[in-house]
């Protein structure tokens, strides 16, 4: 098991990539907490020297990391090359890294614009750790970075030392950087409504999920709706209708997460029976459908009748159809796309259609063309 690195702040000493730093301890009979009074200051750190927040409503670990990071399993280094490594096997972790690796390049060409914040907290062996308010993105920016580019020496991050970190200001800075995904937002509500009546997270919970599923149980006392629409900046009913999304099970959370399903569609996989939310999740995923057509999902036939095909334009029709196509050969990584490819090419010989197929793809490809080009 790789030992997580720790820091002295009473020391002013760098950090390999590789080398555990020292640890400060409490003293005997007790932490001391004039070491850390509260005193806001910015002071410089290496990641290694910090530790995200495992409850942080928005997510961004891949769940099969996510739980050995947080175990103390492996190192935030560790953990960016297993995700690096996931790069091409799916497209939304494609997406993703493409986004903080960016960041991170900023960062050496331009500085870090806005600090990390968050406080120092004692671990249960009795070590100090700067643990993350607001900026996880920019600290998963630099782990992957340095792993990436193959630094040997740890980046050091801009972090500011707060009093009295808040779970509004965490939520607040996820919305003005990257707007959440419907069940980030859900988990947020979740959070903001629990910390409201003083429902803490336990370390001891195994699934973050359940965290935020406890708001589900719990009323909302009088004017706290209202107390979290600017925070928000959502209605109270569109608020419940996001919270209600923490009914699906935690691997259907995290795979409409990865995915970023938007609210409607889930709120559609939700007024199916139960036992259909599974499927309903995989299909809108893999062929990208929209509300609308997850709702179909509803009726006893899964695909409309003639009497529906009858009322749609053929133009409809086959958009619908290339739309499905498009999104289930993007929802793959790039190497797994080839293969997708390979196999609609044979399909489609086999079915008999690919002298009629390749005059009308060449005819969309040429309007698209034009289109574009008009657009710039």
């Amino acid at each position: 098991m790789a030992k997580r690195k720790r820091y002295n702040p009473l020391e002013e000493t760098g950090a390999d990539l590789g080398v555990v730093v020292p640890e400060v301890r409490a003293q005997e009979g007790g932490l001391d907490a004039t070491l850390f009074d509260g005193v806001e200051r910015i002071e410089r750190l290496a990641p290694s020297q910090m530790m995200p927040d495992r409850f942080q409503p928005r997510r961004l670990l891949p769940e099969k990391i996510r739980r050995r990071f947080f175990n103390g399993e492996i190192d935030c280094y560790a953990a960016a090359q297993a995700w690096l490594e996931l790069a091409g096997e799916d497209r939304a972790w494609e997406a993703r890294l493409a986004e903080l690796l960016d960041m991170g390049g900023s960062f050496k060409a331009q500085g870090q614009i806005k600090p990390i914040t968050g406080a120092w907290r004692p671990t249960e062996e009795e070590i100090f750790i700067f643990q993350i308010e607001t900026g996880e993105r920019r600290f998963w920016a630099a782990c992957l970075r340095a792993v990436r580019d193959g630094l040997q020496k740890e980046p050091e991050l801009r972090v500011e030392v707060v009093s009295a970190p808040t779970r509004q200001r965490q939520v607040l800075e996820n919305r003005h950087t990257k707007s959440p995904s419907a069940v980030g937002q859900a988990c947020e509500i979740a959070a903001l409504m629990l910390d409201e009546i003083g429902v803490k997270p336990d370390a001891e919970i195994k699934d973050e999920y359940e965290y935020f599923r406890l708001a589900l149980a719990r009323r909302a006392p009088h004017g706290m709706w209202a107390k979290l629409e600017p925070v928000m900046q959502h209605s109270t009913r569109r608020m419940q209708q996001l919270l209600s999304v923490l009914q699906l099970s935690t691997p259907l959370l995290e795979l409409a997460d990865r995915y970023q399903l938007p609210e409607r569609v889930l709120r559609e996989v939700l007024a199916l029976p139960k036992a259909g939310w599974k499927a309903a999740i995989q299909s809108a995923v893999r062929e990208g459908l929209t509300s609308e057509e997850v709702g179909q999902l509803r009726k006893k036939e899964d695909k409309p009748s003639r009497a529906d095909d009858a009322r749609r334009s053929p133009e409809r029709i086959a958009f619908t159809g290339l739309r499905r196509f498009t999104r289930a050969a993007m929802n793959v990584g790039a190497q797994e796309r080839q293969f997708v490819l390979d196999g609609v090419a044979d399909e489609v010989l086999v079915q008999g259609f690919g002298e009629a197929l390749l005059p009308l793809l060449k005819g969309i490809s040429e309007r698209i063309e034009v289109r574009l080009r008009g657009r710039l």
